[in-house]
């Protein structure tokens, strides 16, 4: 009676195997048991492979974290008090990993974000931030790959390898003359480290992270950015959506990449110049593939609300499966 009930729950078991076999991976109308035996077992296998993939990822990260360097506040302080930074507006603060809450802040800190320490050393990172950049921050600092932070490294040379790691968020620095709050956009740097004498003994380690700052300037005001480095790359979609944006369009748009990325590209060319910009995309769709080509300058909205003018270079990438246009590349010289 077990052997039969075992049989049945098997037929059972062969039949919804069958339903759920692709179309694709069938040698006829009608799936076979062994089709379906053959699908359902490269399936487990490539669980199996994405479970040991996922385990050696994490063992890794684990490794990453437990050589991250160990810090006492009071080496912090030291280390950076002995460095001078890139320019006066940037600054160093360490925050927990667990909590958010900031641990440690730099001497300039308090100017820059035009607070008092007790109040900047009490809060978490997380809330001096813009509302609409808070999961920008999450994401790159949540992982468990931050690269980790050595005492070699100096404020000079871990800003250097910012272009690498960074990414942008607006922090609070104070009011404007109408009383509301003003944010500021900074490229942040984040690294992993572990703080110890953090806790009620003084001997325990905390994972933080710290986080180098530098706030963005406009390229147009001193120091300007020069005329032949004013170039910034872009791609969007075939139905002009922004995918990516360069960091080096921060200083000369005002945009951060989060305000860009799945917004329309239509939206922010001036009114005038959307012809020419429909006429590109046919251009690109016609000749996909083809070496890059200039096409007449368009006019780009800033931040400000200013218009730049632009002379690009567009090139399209051809997606090798389907074999049609995955996205548009522009790379962008700013002329006005």
């Amino acid at each position: 009676e077990l052997s039969r009930q075992a049989h049945k729950d098997m037929m059972i078991t062969v039949a919804e195997m069958k339903k759920r076999l692709p179309s694709a991976k069938r040698s006829r109308s009608k799936a076979s048991t062994v089709e379906a035996l053959h699908y359902a077992l490269n399936c487990v296998k490539q669980v199996q492979a994405n479970s040991e993939y996922y385990k050696l990822l994490m063992r890794n990260g684990q490794d990453e974290r437990r050589d991250s360097t160990v810090c006492s506040l009071e080496e912090l302080e030291r280390v950076t008090s002995e460095h001078t930074l890139k320019n006066t507006d940037s600054f160093v603060v360490v925050f927990s990993l667990s909590s958010g809450r900031v641990l440690y802040a730099s001497e300039q800190a308090p100017s820059i974000l035009c607070c008092k320490r007790k109040f900047l050393e009490s809060a978490k990172f997380v809330e001096l931030l813009f509302h609409k950049d808070v999961n920008v921050f999450y994401a790159h600092t949540a992982q468990p790959h931050l690269p980790p932070w050595s005492n070699s490294h100096t404020a000079g040379v871990l800003f250097d390898c910012a272009q690498v790691k960074s990414f942008f968020c607006r922090i609070r620095g104070g009011k404007d003359r109408e009383g509301e709050m003003r944010y500021n956009p900074f490229r942040i740097t984040p690294y992993l480290l572990k703080v110890q004498g953090t806790g009620a003994s003084g001997e325990e380690e905390h994972p933080c992270s710290l986080a180098l700052a530098e706030r963005i300037t406009s390229g147009y005001e001193a120091p300007r950015i020069p005329m032949d480095k004013r170039i910034f790359t872009t791609t969007h979609s075939p139905g002009c959506v922004f995918l990516e944006v360069d960091d080096r369009a921060v200083p000369l748009l005002g945009y951060l990449p989060q305000d860009l990325i799945s917004t329309s590209l239509l939206t922010s060319i001036h009114p005038e110049d959307r012809p020419l910009m429909l006429s590109m995309h046919r251009k690109v769709l016609k000749h996909a593939g083809q070496p890059p080509f200039e096409h007449s300058p368009v006019r780009l909205r800033c931040q400000s609300g200013d218009y730049i003018t632009l002379d690009t270079s567009w090139s399209s990438f051809i997606n090798p499966w389907s074999r049609k246009v995955a996205f548009i590349i522009g790379r962008h010289k700013v002329r006005t």
